[in-house]
Protein backbone atom coordinates (compact mmCIF):
# COMPACT_ATOMS: atom_id res chain seq x y z
CA UNK A 1 0.00 0.00 0.00
CA UNK A 2 1.03 3.44 -1.07
CA UNK A 3 2.60 5.15 2.17
CA UNK A 4 -0.05 7.84 2.95
CA UNK A 5 1.26 8.33 6.56
CA UNK A 6 2.61 12.18 6.08
CA UNK A 7 2.31 14.69 3.18
CA UNK A 8 5.35 15.51 1.82
CA UNK A 9 6.03 19.36 1.44
CA UNK A 10 5.68 21.03 -1.84
CA UNK A 11 8.44 22.74 -1.13
CA UNK A 12 10.37 19.68 -1.13
CA UNK A 13 10.38 19.17 -4.68
CA UNK A 14 11.82 22.07 -5.49
CA UNK A 15 15.51 21.08 -5.59
CA UNK A 16 14.32 17.37 -7.34
CA UNK A 17 12.24 19.34 -10.00
CA UNK A 18 15.02 21.81 -10.90
CA UNK A 19 17.37 18.80 -11.26
CA UNK A 20 14.95 17.03 -13.50
CA UNK A 21 14.47 19.55 -16.01
CA UNK A 22 18.46 19.82 -16.32
CA UNK A 23 18.79 16.41 -17.31
CA UNK A 24 15.91 16.70 -19.14
CA UNK A 25 17.03 19.74 -21.05
CA UNK A 26 20.18 17.62 -22.01
CA UNK A 27 18.60 14.60 -22.68
CA UNK A 28 16.28 15.76 -24.89
CA UNK A 29 19.12 17.71 -26.77
CA UNK A 30 21.05 14.20 -27.01
CA UNK A 31 17.98 12.87 -28.65
CA UNK A 32 17.90 15.31 -31.63
CA UNK A 33 21.57 15.26 -31.90
CA UNK A 34 21.93 11.44 -32.16
CA UNK A 35 18.55 10.72 -33.92
CA UNK A 36 19.36 10.10 -37.68
CA UNK A 37 15.68 8.89 -38.83
CA UNK A 38 12.40 10.67 -37.96
CA UNK A 39 10.27 7.57 -40.40
CA UNK A 40 9.15 5.92 -37.12
CA UNK A 41 8.21 7.85 -33.87
CA UNK A 42 10.67 7.10 -30.95
CA UNK A 43 9.25 4.38 -28.56
CA UNK A 44 11.59 3.10 -25.75
CA UNK A 45 15.85 2.89 -24.94
CA UNK A 46 17.74 -0.04 -25.50
CA UNK A 47 20.96 0.31 -23.89
CA UNK A 48 19.80 3.89 -23.40
CA UNK A 49 19.33 4.97 -26.70
CA UNK A 50 15.66 6.03 -28.30
CA UNK A 51 14.28 3.81 -30.79
CA UNK A 52 11.46 2.95 -33.02
CA UNK A 53 9.08 -0.08 -32.90
CA UNK A 54 7.35 0.10 -35.82
CA UNK A 55 2.90 -0.12 -34.97
CA UNK A 56 0.88 3.11 -35.14
CA UNK A 57 2.84 7.17 -34.81
CA UNK A 58 1.07 6.94 -31.33
CA UNK A 59 4.21 8.62 -29.40
CA UNK A 60 5.53 10.88 -31.52
CA UNK A 61 2.95 13.59 -29.56
CA UNK A 62 4.98 12.37 -26.88
CA UNK A 63 8.36 13.62 -27.88
CA UNK A 64 7.25 16.92 -29.65
CA UNK A 65 4.93 17.71 -26.37
CA UNK A 66 8.27 16.84 -24.07
CA UNK A 67 10.13 19.79 -26.40
CA UNK A 68 7.22 22.07 -25.47
CA UNK A 69 7.15 21.54 -21.71
CA UNK A 70 10.88 21.73 -21.79
CA UNK A 71 10.39 25.72 -23.22
CA UNK A 72 8.06 26.25 -20.61
CA UNK A 73 10.42 25.25 -17.90
CA UNK A 74 13.24 26.95 -19.38
CA UNK A 75 11.10 29.59 -20.75
CA UNK A 76 12.61 29.53 -23.88
CA UNK A 77 11.78 30.74 -27.28
CA UNK A 78 14.12 28.69 -29.20
CA UNK A 79 13.08 25.50 -27.99
CA UNK A 80 8.91 26.51 -28.48
CA UNK A 81 9.94 27.39 -32.11
CA UNK A 82 11.49 24.13 -32.27
CA UNK A 83 8.82 22.55 -30.75
CA UNK A 84 6.24 24.54 -33.11
CA UNK A 85 8.24 23.46 -36.30
CA UNK A 86 8.25 19.93 -35.47
CA UNK A 87 4.35 20.14 -34.77
CA UNK A 88 3.90 21.33 -37.63
CA UNK A 89 6.44 18.93 -39.65
CA UNK A 90 5.38 15.91 -37.92
CA UNK A 91 1.86 15.90 -36.32
CA UNK A 92 -0.33 17.78 -38.93
CA UNK A 93 -0.95 14.38 -40.45
CA UNK A 94 -2.07 12.94 -37.58
CA UNK A 95 -4.58 15.50 -36.96
CA UNK A 96 -6.87 13.78 -39.86
CA UNK A 97 -5.58 10.10 -39.18
CA UNK A 98 -8.97 8.61 -38.80
CA UNK A 99 -6.98 5.12 -37.98
CA UNK A 100 -5.76 5.40 -34.47
CA UNK A 101 -7.67 6.12 -31.14
CA UNK A 102 -4.23 8.03 -30.28
CA UNK A 103 -5.43 11.80 -30.63
CA UNK A 104 -5.12 12.62 -26.87
CA UNK A 105 -1.56 11.47 -27.28
CA UNK A 106 -0.57 12.97 -30.32
CA UNK A 107 -2.28 16.30 -31.34
CA UNK A 108 -3.59 17.22 -27.67
CA UNK A 109 0.31 16.96 -26.61
CA UNK A 110 1.19 19.69 -29.21
CA UNK A 111 -1.34 21.60 -30.73
CA UNK A 112 -2.76 21.46 -27.45
CA UNK A 113 -0.12 22.83 -25.70
CA UNK A 114 0.70 25.07 -27.89
CA UNK A 115 -2.54 26.96 -27.63
CA UNK A 116 -2.32 26.84 -24.41
CA UNK A 117 1.02 28.60 -23.92
CA UNK A 118 -0.31 31.50 -26.30
CA UNK A 119 -2.94 32.28 -24.19
CA UNK A 120 -0.68 32.15 -20.96
CA UNK A 121 2.00 33.82 -22.82
CA UNK A 122 0.66 36.71 -24.18
CA UNK A 123 3.86 37.45 -25.80
CA UNK A 124 3.85 34.54 -27.40
CA UNK A 125 0.55 35.94 -29.41
CA UNK A 126 0.07 35.50 -33.24
CA UNK A 127 -3.26 35.46 -34.22
CA UNK A 128 -2.79 33.74 -37.56
CA UNK A 129 -1.15 30.60 -35.61
CA UNK A 130 -4.00 30.62 -32.67
CA UNK A 131 -6.37 30.27 -35.98
CA UNK A 132 -4.71 27.12 -37.46
CA UNK A 133 -3.90 25.90 -33.74
CA UNK A 134 -7.72 25.64 -32.92
CA UNK A 135 -8.81 24.31 -36.96
CA UNK A 136 -6.29 21.43 -36.04
CA UNK A 137 -7.73 20.61 -32.63
CA UNK A 138 -10.90 21.37 -33.49
CA UNK A 139 -10.42 18.98 -36.60
CA UNK A 140 -8.95 16.17 -34.57
CA UNK A 141 -11.35 15.79 -31.69
CA UNK A 142 -14.49 15.87 -34.72
CA UNK A 143 -11.86 13.19 -36.57
CA UNK A 144 -11.75 10.66 -33.20
CA UNK A 145 -15.10 11.16 -32.18
CA UNK A 146 -15.70 9.54 -35.63
CA UNK A 147 -13.87 6.36 -35.00
CA UNK A 148 -17.52 5.34 -33.01
CA UNK A 149 -19.16 2.21 -32.24
CA UNK A 150 -22.92 2.89 -31.20
CA UNK A 151 -24.43 0.50 -28.73
CA UNK A 152 -27.93 2.73 -28.08
CA UNK A 153 -29.81 3.88 -24.41
CA UNK A 154 -26.67 6.53 -23.78
CA UNK A 155 -23.85 3.69 -24.70
CA UNK A 156 -20.98 3.76 -26.91
CA UNK A 157 -17.12 4.23 -27.52
CA UNK A 158 -14.22 5.79 -30.02
CA UNK A 159 -13.34 2.21 -31.04
CA UNK A 160 -9.32 1.17 -30.99
CA UNK A 161 -6.96 0.15 -33.48
CA UNK A 162 -8.06 -3.23 -32.96
CA UNK A 163 -11.31 -2.57 -34.82
CA UNK A 164 -15.02 -1.53 -34.36
CA UNK A 165 -15.67 -4.44 -31.84
CA UNK A 166 -12.71 -3.06 -29.13
CA UNK A 167 -12.51 -0.72 -26.02
CA UNK A 168 -9.56 0.26 -24.58
CA UNK A 169 -8.81 2.05 -20.87
CA UNK A 170 -6.08 3.69 -22.74
CA UNK A 171 -8.66 5.79 -25.12
CA UNK A 172 -10.16 7.49 -22.13
CA UNK A 173 -7.22 10.29 -22.35
CA UNK A 174 -8.11 10.51 -26.15
CA UNK A 175 -11.12 11.94 -24.55
CA UNK A 176 -9.29 15.57 -24.31
CA UNK A 177 -9.35 15.70 -28.10
CA UNK A 178 -13.16 15.92 -28.37
CA UNK A 179 -13.23 18.48 -25.11
CA UNK A 180 -11.04 20.89 -26.42
CA UNK A 181 -12.52 20.40 -30.29
CA UNK A 182 -16.27 20.79 -28.46
CA UNK A 183 -15.18 24.12 -26.72
CA UNK A 184 -13.87 25.24 -29.41
CA UNK A 185 -16.91 25.20 -31.24
CA UNK A 186 -16.87 22.09 -32.95
CA UNK A 187 -19.74 19.72 -33.98
CA UNK A 188 -20.01 16.46 -35.53
CA UNK A 189 -21.79 16.55 -39.07
CA UNK A 190 -22.74 13.20 -41.06
CA UNK A 191 -25.18 12.02 -43.24
CA UNK A 192 -28.00 14.61 -44.44
CA UNK A 193 -26.49 17.12 -42.18
CA UNK A 194 -27.10 15.19 -39.05
CA UNK A 195 -25.67 17.08 -36.09
CA UNK A 196 -24.28 15.21 -32.97
CA UNK A 197 -22.68 16.46 -29.88
CA UNK A 198 -18.65 15.98 -29.01
CA UNK A 199 -19.81 16.40 -25.58
CA UNK A 200 -22.41 13.63 -25.69
CA UNK A 201 -20.05 11.59 -27.40
CA UNK A 202 -17.73 12.30 -24.27
CA UNK A 203 -20.47 11.29 -22.16
CA UNK A 204 -21.16 7.80 -23.84
CA UNK A 205 -17.81 6.56 -24.00
CA UNK A 206 -17.07 7.19 -20.03
CA UNK A 207 -20.12 5.92 -18.97
CA UNK A 208 -19.37 2.73 -20.83
CA UNK A 209 -15.90 3.04 -19.58
CA UNK A 210 -17.54 2.79 -16.44
CA UNK A 211 -19.44 0.10 -17.20
CA UNK A 212 -17.34 -2.50 -18.65
CA UNK A 213 -13.74 -1.79 -17.89
CA UNK A 214 -13.85 -0.56 -14.56
CA UNK A 215 -15.44 -2.40 -11.25
CA UNK A 216 -17.44 -0.33 -8.95
CA UNK A 217 -19.93 -1.57 -6.80
CA UNK A 218 -21.47 -3.34 -9.14
CA UNK A 219 -18.84 -6.67 -9.89
CA UNK A 220 -18.42 -7.43 -13.26
CA UNK A 221 -17.68 -10.89 -13.01
CA UNK A 222 -16.40 -13.74 -10.59
CA UNK A 223 -12.87 -12.06 -9.94
CA UNK A 224 -13.93 -8.60 -9.94
CA UNK A 225 -12.67 -6.62 -7.01
CA UNK A 226 -13.63 -2.99 -6.52
CA UNK A 227 -11.33 -0.56 -8.50
CA UNK A 228 -9.80 -3.13 -10.97
CA UNK A 229 -9.96 -2.03 -14.32
CA UNK A 230 -9.41 -4.74 -17.37
CA UNK A 231 -7.56 -3.42 -20.72
CA UNK A 232 -10.16 -4.24 -23.06
CA UNK A 233 -14.04 -4.96 -23.53
CA UNK A 234 -15.15 -6.61 -26.64
CA UNK A 235 -18.30 -6.35 -28.22
CA UNK A 236 -20.58 -7.75 -30.97
CA UNK A 237 -20.91 -4.49 -32.84
CA UNK A 238 -24.34 -6.43 -34.76
CA UNK A 239 -26.04 -7.13 -31.78
CA UNK A 240 -24.13 -4.60 -29.86
CA UNK A 241 -23.84 -6.15 -26.68
CA UNK A 242 -20.85 -6.93 -24.39
CA UNK A 243 -19.41 -10.21 -24.94
CA UNK A 244 -16.29 -10.16 -22.58
CA UNK A 245 -13.09 -8.37 -21.15
CA UNK A 246 -9.68 -8.94 -22.90
CA UNK A 247 -5.99 -7.68 -22.78
CA UNK A 248 -3.27 -6.63 -25.27
CA UNK A 249 -0.45 -5.44 -22.13
CA UNK A 250 -1.71 -6.56 -19.24
CA UNK A 251 -1.11 -10.26 -17.98
CA UNK A 252 -4.97 -11.34 -17.92
CA UNK A 253 -8.60 -10.11 -18.57
CA UNK A 254 -8.98 -10.53 -15.19
CA UNK A 255 -6.26 -8.76 -13.35
CA UNK A 256 -5.02 -5.40 -13.79
CA UNK A 257 -2.32 -3.74 -16.40
CA UNK A 258 -1.09 -0.72 -14.18
CA UNK A 259 -0.68 1.52 -16.83
CA UNK A 260 -4.41 1.00 -17.92
CA UNK A 261 -5.31 2.01 -14.32
CA UNK A 262 -3.08 4.79 -14.31
CA UNK A 263 -4.97 5.68 -17.92
CA UNK A 264 -8.01 5.86 -15.83
CA UNK A 265 -7.11 7.84 -13.14
CA UNK A 266 -5.90 10.73 -14.92
CA UNK A 267 -7.94 10.24 -17.66
CA UNK A 268 -10.95 10.57 -15.40
CA UNK A 269 -9.28 13.24 -13.06
CA UNK A 270 -8.64 15.73 -15.92
CA UNK A 271 -12.56 14.90 -17.77
CA UNK A 272 -14.12 15.61 -14.03
CA UNK A 273 -11.89 18.81 -13.82
CA UNK A 274 -13.36 20.01 -17.28
CA UNK A 275 -16.85 19.37 -16.73
CA UNK A 276 -16.67 21.53 -13.73
CA UNK A 277 -15.10 24.09 -15.57
CA UNK A 278 -18.38 23.89 -18.19
CA UNK A 279 -20.80 26.90 -17.71
CA UNK A 280 -23.28 25.93 -15.40
CA UNK A 281 -26.09 25.52 -17.59
CA UNK A 282 -24.11 22.94 -19.72
CA UNK A 283 -23.04 21.47 -16.10
CA UNK A 284 -26.94 21.35 -14.71
CA UNK A 285 -27.78 18.99 -17.63
CA UNK A 286 -24.73 16.63 -16.80
CA UNK A 287 -24.78 16.32 -12.94
CA UNK A 288 -24.60 12.89 -12.99
CA UNK A 289 -21.65 12.24 -15.26
CA UNK A 290 -19.92 14.16 -12.88
CA UNK A 291 -20.88 12.49 -9.95
CA UNK A 292 -20.51 8.97 -11.75
CA UNK A 293 -16.67 10.25 -12.88
CA UNK A 294 -16.01 11.10 -9.28
CA UNK A 295 -17.35 8.01 -8.11
CA UNK A 296 -15.28 5.82 -10.81
CA UNK A 297 -12.31 7.97 -9.99
CA UNK A 298 -11.89 7.43 -6.13
CA UNK A 299 -12.80 3.18 -6.66
CA UNK A 300 -9.58 3.39 -9.50
CA UNK A 301 -7.44 5.93 -7.31
CA UNK A 302 -8.11 3.70 -4.25
CA UNK A 303 -7.50 0.34 -5.59
CA UNK A 304 -3.86 1.71 -6.41
CA UNK A 305 -3.08 3.09 -3.53
CA UNK A 306 -4.28 -0.43 -1.79
CA UNK A 307 -2.14 -2.30 -4.15
CA UNK A 308 0.76 -0.40 -5.15
CA UNK A 309 4.24 -0.89 -3.18
CA UNK A 310 4.65 1.80 -0.23
CA UNK A 311 6.90 4.26 -2.82
CA UNK A 312 3.89 4.46 -5.08
CA UNK A 313 5.78 2.93 -8.42
CA UNK A 314 3.42 -0.31 -9.04
CA UNK A 315 4.76 -3.74 -10.72
CA UNK A 316 3.21 -3.87 -14.27
CA UNK A 317 0.79 -5.97 -13.36
CA UNK A 318 -1.25 -6.41 -9.85
CA UNK A 319 -1.82 -10.13 -10.97
CA UNK A 320 1.87 -11.00 -12.58
CA UNK A 321 2.52 -14.45 -11.34
CA UNK A 322 5.93 -13.97 -10.31
CA UNK A 323 4.33 -11.36 -7.51
CA UNK A 324 3.76 -14.59 -5.39
CA UNK A 325 7.68 -15.03 -5.09
CA UNK A 326 8.34 -11.49 -3.87
CA UNK A 327 6.66 -11.60 -0.18
CA UNK A 328 5.25 -8.77 1.02
CA UNK A 329 5.57 -7.06 -2.12
CA UNK A 330 2.91 -4.47 -1.28
CA UNK A 331 3.98 -3.84 1.96
CA UNK A 332 8.18 -2.58 1.11
CA UNK A 333 9.68 -0.64 -1.70
CA UNK A 334 9.05 -1.68 -5.46
CA UNK A 335 12.08 -3.29 -6.19
CA UNK A 336 12.89 -2.75 -10.10
CA UNK A 337 16.19 -4.85 -9.91
CA UNK A 338 14.31 -8.10 -8.75
CA UNK A 339 14.21 -11.49 -10.92
CA UNK A 340 10.50 -12.41 -10.66
CA UNK A 341 8.28 -9.23 -12.06
CA UNK A 342 8.94 -5.32 -14.04
CA UNK A 343 7.71 -2.39 -12.20
CA UNK A 344 6.71 0.47 -14.46
CA UNK A 345 7.68 3.74 -13.45
CA UNK A 346 5.74 5.36 -16.42
CA UNK A 347 2.13 3.99 -14.45
CA UNK A 348 3.45 5.74 -11.37
CA UNK A 349 4.01 9.41 -13.26
CA UNK A 350 0.53 8.89 -15.33
CA UNK A 351 -1.10 8.12 -11.75
CA UNK A 352 0.96 10.42 -10.02
CA UNK A 353 -0.83 13.85 -11.56
CA UNK A 354 -4.21 12.00 -11.46
CA UNK A 355 -4.14 11.47 -7.64
CA UNK A 356 -3.02 14.86 -7.37
CA UNK A 357 -5.63 16.49 -9.21
CA UNK A 358 -8.33 14.18 -7.47
CA UNK A 359 -6.93 15.27 -4.56
CA UNK A 360 -7.65 18.89 -5.70
CA UNK A 361 -10.71 18.03 -6.61
CA UNK A 362 -11.94 16.11 -3.20
CA UNK A 363 -10.66 19.41 -1.50
CA UNK A 364 -10.41 18.80 2.16
CA UNK A 365 -11.77 14.89 2.14
CA UNK A 366 -8.56 14.56 -0.43
CA UNK A 367 -5.84 14.34 1.82
CA UNK A 368 -4.77 10.98 1.04
CA UNK A 369 -4.71 10.97 -2.72
CA UNK A 370 -2.93 14.20 -2.24
CA UNK A 371 -0.49 12.01 0.01
CA UNK A 372 -0.24 9.29 -2.31
CA UNK A 373 0.74 11.63 -5.34
CA UNK A 374 2.84 13.26 -3.33
CA UNK A 375 4.94 10.10 -2.38
CA UNK A 376 4.52 8.51 -5.58
CA UNK A 377 5.81 11.83 -7.57
CA UNK A 378 8.82 11.97 -4.82
CA UNK A 379 9.93 8.78 -5.96
CA UNK A 380 10.47 8.96 -9.24
CA UNK A 381 11.88 12.43 -9.42
CA UNK A 382 14.86 10.57 -7.10
CA UNK A 383 16.97 7.63 -7.88
CA UNK A 384 16.80 5.08 -8.65
CA UNK A 385 13.87 6.27 -11.14
CA UNK A 386 15.53 9.57 -12.24
CA UNK A 387 18.22 8.92 -14.49
CA UNK A 388 21.49 10.92 -14.13
CA UNK A 389 23.37 9.68 -16.67
CA UNK A 390 24.33 11.22 -19.54
CA UNK A 391 24.67 8.71 -21.88
CA UNK A 392 21.41 7.42 -21.03
CA UNK A 393 18.57 8.83 -23.24
CA UNK A 394 15.75 8.45 -21.37
CA UNK A 395 14.78 10.31 -18.11
CA UNK A 396 12.87 7.85 -16.12
CA UNK A 397 14.43 4.89 -15.69
CA UNK A 398 12.18 1.38 -15.22
CA UNK A 399 9.60 1.77 -17.18
CA UNK A 400 8.13 -1.44 -19.57
CA UNK A 401 5.91 -0.78 -22.92
CA UNK A 402 5.01 -4.46 -23.77
CA UNK A 403 5.99 -7.38 -21.26
CA UNK A 404 4.11 -10.02 -22.78
CA UNK A 405 5.52 -9.56 -25.99
CA UNK A 406 8.80 -9.20 -24.28
CA UNK A 407 9.32 -6.17 -26.01
CA UNK A 408 11.35 -4.58 -23.67
CA UNK A 409 14.95 -5.06 -22.77
CA UNK A 410 16.32 -7.05 -20.82
CA UNK A 411 19.74 -6.61 -19.39
CA UNK A 412 22.70 -9.56 -19.53
CA UNK A 413 22.17 -11.20 -16.57
CA UNK A 414 18.84 -10.24 -15.61
CA UNK A 415 15.48 -12.52 -16.10
CA UNK A 416 13.05 -9.06 -16.54
CA UNK A 417 13.26 -5.81 -18.07
CA UNK A 418 14.87 -2.84 -16.22
CA UNK A 419 16.73 0.10 -16.84
CA UNK A 420 14.99 1.54 -19.92
CA UNK A 421 12.78 4.34 -20.77
CA UNK A 422 9.78 4.37 -22.65
CA UNK A 423 8.67 8.18 -24.65
CA UNK A 424 5.14 8.24 -22.73
CA UNK A 425 6.88 8.09 -18.90
CA UNK A 426 9.67 10.78 -19.84
CA UNK A 427 6.58 12.72 -20.77
CA UNK A 428 4.41 12.47 -18.10
CA UNK A 429 7.21 12.94 -15.60
CA UNK A 430 7.61 16.07 -17.26
CA UNK A 431 3.97 17.02 -17.11
CA UNK A 432 3.97 16.07 -13.54
CA UNK A 433 6.76 18.27 -12.77
CA UNK A 434 5.41 21.36 -14.86
CA UNK A 435 1.99 20.60 -12.35
CA UNK A 436 3.59 20.28 -9.51
CA UNK A 437 5.71 23.62 -10.08
CA UNK A 438 2.74 25.65 -10.70
CA UNK A 439 1.54 24.35 -7.74
CA UNK A 440 4.69 25.46 -5.66
CA UNK A 441 4.39 28.80 -7.30
CA UNK A 442 1.03 29.54 -6.91
CA UNK A 443 0.61 30.30 -11.09
CA UNK A 444 -2.35 29.64 -12.73
CA UNK A 445 -3.78 25.86 -12.20
CA UNK A 446 -2.44 23.44 -15.05
CA UNK A 447 -5.12 22.42 -16.93
CA UNK A 448 -5.79 21.20 -20.88
CA UNK A 449 -8.14 23.51 -21.77
CA UNK A 450 -6.77 26.73 -20.37
CA UNK A 451 -7.36 28.95 -23.23
CA UNK A 452 -10.19 31.19 -24.66
CA UNK A 453 -13.24 28.88 -25.31
CA UNK A 454 -16.38 29.31 -28.14
CA UNK A 455 -18.77 27.28 -27.56
CA UNK A 456 -21.04 25.83 -30.00
CA UNK A 457 -23.97 27.99 -30.90
CA UNK A 458 -26.81 25.67 -29.06
CA UNK A 459 -24.54 25.16 -26.10
CA UNK A 460 -23.40 28.85 -25.41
Amino acid sequence: MVDISKLIPLKDFARPIEVMWNLSDMKLCAIESQTNSQDHALVFTRNGQYTTQPWTDWTRGFHIGSILLQSEADSSRAIRDFGRLSTMKFIQPQVTNFGVHDHGFNVTSTYGTLLRQMHENRDLHNEWERKYYRQALITSGIVQAHRWTELGQGYGYIYSFNGAHSLFADTIRSLRALAISYVLGGVIIEEQDQEYSLLERMIAHIRTTSRYLVSTSELLDGYSIPGRVAHEAIFNIESATFRCLSTQQGYSPFTTWTRGLAWIILGYAEILEFFRMLPDQIRAMYQDIEAELLTTLRCAADYYIESTPICGVPYWDTGAPGLLDLNGWSEREADPFNDKEPVDSSAAAIAAQGLLRLGEIVGDYGNKYTAAGRRTAYTILQKPYLSTDLNHQGLLLHSVYHWPRRWDQIPTGSKIAHGESVMWGDYHLRELALYIGRLMEAKPYYTFANFEWNLPDRDA
